[in-house]
């Protein structure tokens, strides 16, 4: 049995003051809200044609960085006994820094081909198993000599759609693999979307996540890390209201803003206090030629990552001048950890204007899900209703983005699940990244959500979950 808060009034863990802590899991990781104050606040100049003048810049530094490029390989070289002077690195380690803080980084590969099941070494396939124009489904199938002992339950995670590719799960992706048969959500950059295949917004979201338990045919557990709480819940309480057999056996909701009143964060306020009209005005601009997506309306990635760095501006300064010390003194495994955690941070993704819109407006100003004013194609979405699925919610104690107690406050919502089959998990010392990813998450968070699948992996009848009769 678990180890977790069951008991829901006798062991709150109320953490009312945010504390800030070093480390990783403290900086602002693909979240709503992030967006720094543009310059000319007020001013429609900068949210119309922002993104065509960002992308002039790039190009216009394209020669600098190739030059920065050709630098670092002439002075690393071993053969040029410049290379071995203090003065030598430093050149080299000066041109990589003007590369990387420069460079336009791609989506990351997930760079997982193996894990291990049990005492076995198995190979790692991932393979695309659904697909929509704005997500695709991918499975990371394990191939085995022999099968394990232990049952596998079927692992849907939901990627936050906020800013970061779903590589940003990798992490989690590992911790999981061991003992689940893993399913992730992989959302595609806006602007690689042409204007043909349609809009995407918050319902779209939630059609989606019902589309993907539907094809995964039951029997299902689903994650939903960070952001997709929202839409996750959403999704379940629209699928017990119809009475869907495919409902997934257990949810877990990590780090989510489901009640953003609950202790209120910066990311929380900032969208209170500014109101929707002000992000229509000021983030909102069209994807320019030649990207697929040209003339889509979007929330660049570009304007996201402006808002994660500078809120933590003083912490990225020191890493990247802690990368060019490394880079001068030889320390190869420091410089590769900077490189591996920034090639990941500064990899961003643009997303649709009406998704981010209504999600900023639903969750963060109007609050409409804890109100019950909630709806998802013009249907109520009512977490009452929810009466088959176990639900366990995790909360990290630092977490600067979902304050405490604003994931916890998915319990009040679910008054219909039975208290057997909920539970609440807080994890000290951890932020907001440090709820899905780092050594905490693999050691005590990870095990924790594995227990708690496994411990409700048997209430599935066939593929299909038995449906309860009406009223």
């Amino acid at each position: 049995m678990l180890t977790l808060v069951d008991d829901m009034t006798k062991k709150r863990h109320d953490i009312a003051v945010q504390k800030v802590g070093p480390g990783p899991d403290h900086m602002p990781i693909g979240e709503f809200g992030g967006a720094a104050a543009l310059p000319g606040d007020g001013s429609p100049f900068l949210s119309a044609p922002m993104y065509w003048l960002y992308e002039m810049g790039h190009a216009a530094l394209t020669p600098s960085r190739a030059f920065a490029d050709a630098g670092r390989i002439f002075f690393k070289n071993p053969a040029n006994p410049f290379a071995h002077t203090t003065a030598g690195k430093a050149a080299a380690a000066a041109f990589e820094l003007f590369e990387r803080t420069t460079r336009r980084y791609s989506q990351p590969d997930w760079m997982i081909d193996s894990t291990t099941v049990g005492a076995e070494r198995v190979p790692v396939h991932i393979s695309c198993v659904w697909e929509r124009p704005f997500c695709r489904l991918l499975r990371f199938e394990r191939t085995f000599e022999h099968l394990p002992k232990r049952p596998q339950p079927k692992m849907l995670i939901v990627a936050p759609m906020s800013g970061h590719y779903a590589t940003l799960l990798r992490g989690t992706v590992e911790a999981f693999l061991p003992n689940h048969d893993v399913y992730i959500t992989e959302w595609v950059d806006a602007r690689m979307v042409p204007l043909a295949d349609g809009g995407f917004d918050l319902d779209d979201y939630i059609d989606y996540v019902i589309s993907m338990l539907h094809a995964l045919n039951g029997e299902t557990h689903i994650i939903a890390v960070c952001q997709p709480s929202v839409p996750v819940l959403a999704a379940v309480a629209r699928m017990e209201a119809e009475n869907d057999p495919y409902v997934p056996l257990s949810m877990t909701l990590m780090g989510g803003p489901i009640d953003t009143r609950e202790h209120p964060t910066v990311v929380n306020t900032l969208a209170e206090e500014r109101g929707i009209e002000w992000f229509r005005r000021h983030v909102i601009t069209k994807v320019p030629f030649p990207h697929p997506g040209f003339m889509r309306d979007v929330y660049p990635g570009f304007v996201q990552l402006n808002g994660f760095m500078t809120m933590n501006l003083d912490r990225h300064l020191e890493a990247h001048r802690n990368l060019f010390k490394h880079l001068v003194s030889g320390d190869g495994d420091s410089a590769t950890k900077h490189r591996e955690f920034y090639d990941e941070y500064l990899a961003v993704m643009d997303l649709s204007a009406a998704f981010y819109l209504q999600t900023v407006e639903t969750v963060f100003i109007r609050h409409d899900l804890p109100l019950g004013k909630m709806t998802h194609r013009g249907k109520p979405v009512d977490p009452s209703k929810i009466r088959r699925v176990a639900l366990l919610t995790v909360e990290g104690e630092h977490d600067d983005i979902s304050g405490v107690g604003q994931t916890e406050a998915t319990h009040k919502l679910c008054t219909n699940i039975p208290a057997d089959m909920k539970a609440h998990y807080l994890q000290l010392g951890v932020g907001h990244y440090g709820v899905f990813n780092g050594s905490r998450f693999r050691s005590e968070i990870a095990p924790r959500i594995s227990d708690f699948i496994l411990t409700h992996n048997g209430r599935g009848k066939g593929s299909k979950r038995k449906a309860l009769p009406e009223g």
